[in-house]
C-alpha cells in the first residue's frame, strides 16, 4: 500500500451522495475491469460496450491503458514496480469515476492478481466487475494487432507480458469472455446482460 507523502490534508465529504447521483443518473456507478494479454480484445469490447451503453442513454466512459500512459502516467515503464503504480492510479481514478456515478471501463493488462485486488477494495461490494479476456496466448500473438509479440519474441521489447514478464490469470471473475470464440457483438451483449441481471442498469433510458 503506498503511503501519503502529503501531510495536513483532510478529505473534503461532498454534500451529493451516490446515491443521489445515481438516482440522478438511473445507473449505478461501477467499475468494469477489462484485463487480459495484449491482444485479447480488452479496449475493442469495451469501446463496444461504451457504444451500446451510450445507445441506451447511459453516462459512461472508457479508461484505456494506452491513453492513460500518453498522460497521467507517462512517467511510468513497465517494469513490475511501475506497473503496480500504473494500475495503483488508474484504480483510484476508476474510483472517483464510480463515486460520480459512470459507468466506468478499464482496459489494462493488468498482470498481476495483487493490484487487481487492490483495485477492487477501492470499491464497495458488487461496484467492481473483473471480466477476464481469457484469449489463449498463440490466438493473442496471431492477432498481434500494433506488432508487439513479434518485437518482443525478437527481444527488441522487454518485460513484456505473456513472453518474458507473467500473467496471473484471476481466480473468481464476475466474467470470463474468450473472444477467438465469442465475436464482438456476442461479447458485448454478454456484459451487458451482467449489468442488467445485477441492476445496474436501473431502467433502459431510450
Amino acid at each position: 500500500m503506498t503511503k501519503n507523502k502529503a501531510t495536513n490534508i483532510t478529505w473534503h465529504q461532498s454534500s451529493l451522495s451516490k446515491n443521489k447521483r445515481e438516482q440522478l443518473l438511473k445507473q449505478k456507478g461501477v467499475v468494469i475491469w477489462f484485463t487480459g494479454l495484449s491482444g485479447s480484445g480488452k479496449s475493442t469490447l469495451a469501446l463496444a460496450v461504451e457504444e451500446e451503453l451510450y445507445r441506451r442513454g447511459h453516462l459512461c466512459y472508457v479508461l484505456d491503458g494506452d491513453n492513460i500512459r500518453h498522460g497521467l502516467n507517462k512517467n511510468l515503464g513497465f517494469s513490475p514496480e511501475d506497473r503496480e503504480e500504473n494500475i495503483r492510479r488508474i484504480g483510484e481514478v476508476s474510483r472517483l469515476f464510480a463515486d460520480a456515478g459512470f459507468l466506468t471501463m478499464t482496459a489494462f493488462i493488468s498482470p498481476y492478481k495483487k493490484d487487481r485486488d487492490l483495485a477492487r477494495t477501492l470499491l464497495n461490494k458488487g461496484e467492481f466487475i473483473e471480466v477476464f479476456m481469457s484469449v489463449p496466448l498463440d490466438v493473442a500473438e496471431q492477432r498481434d494487432p500494433k506488432g508487439l509479440y513479434k518485437k518482443a519474441r525478437a527481444g527488441e521489447i522487454k518485460e513484456f507480458t505473456g513472453i518474458s514478464a507473467p500473467y496471473e490469470e484471476p481466480v473468481n471473475p464476475e466474467l470470463t469472455i474468450d473472444t477467438s470464440e465469442l465475436d464482438i457483438e456476442q461479447s458485448r451483449d454478454r456484459v451487458i446482460q451482467y449489468l442488467e441481471q445485477q441492476g445496474i442498469l436501473m431502467r433502459d433510458r431510450r
